[in-house]
């Protein structure tokens, strides 16, 4: 009698690609641009960031980023928090950084618009998925109580 290898179904090489995202505060606000018309996930606001090229450290990637993004030198603080996601067959490692200090006042020269706005106010904004899901594990990076929406 023969024996029959079970088949081995060949899982599909996910891709990653590593993000960054940077928390900047002011007066109790947090800064949020919309994405453009041009990109994925257009019109959903996000975080600045973005890729972090080869070669780049994350904190070098979100300094370049929000400098490209938003037209300010940056000095990047402690990753707050670290999450993955997935969009169909490509995954997202996303790194969340607090942004201590910058020089020069945010400009929109990526996003839409941008606005400071409430922590509070992300759950009824339009966000990715990828934030939307660990929206509790944000407010507590940026040490903001989670209250359940009534």
């Amino acid at each position: 009698m023969e024996k029959t290898q079970p088949r081995r179904t060949r899982l599909k090489k996910i891709q990653w690609i590593p993000v960054v995202a940077g928390f900047l505060k002011k007066d109790n606000r947090i800064l949020v641009g919309q994405r453009p018309e041009n990109n994925s996930l257009a019109g959903l606001w996000e975080f600045p960031g973005g890729k972090i090229e080869l070669g780049e450290s994350p904190e070098e990637a979100l300094a370049r980023e929000l400098s490209e993004e938003l037209g300010i030198e940056a000095e990047i603080g402690e990753l707050k928090l670290s999450v993955t996601h997935s969009y169909n067959d490509v995954g997202i490692v996303i790194l969340f950084y607090e942004v201590l200090f910058w020089k020069g006042e945010p400009k929109a020269k990526h996003h839409l618009m941008l606005e400071w706005i409430y922590p509070e106010e992300l759950k009824e904004r339009s966000i990715p998925e990828a934030n939307k899901k660990v929206l509790q594990k944000i407010f507590k990076a940026l040490g903001v109580p989670w209250r359940k929406s009534s």
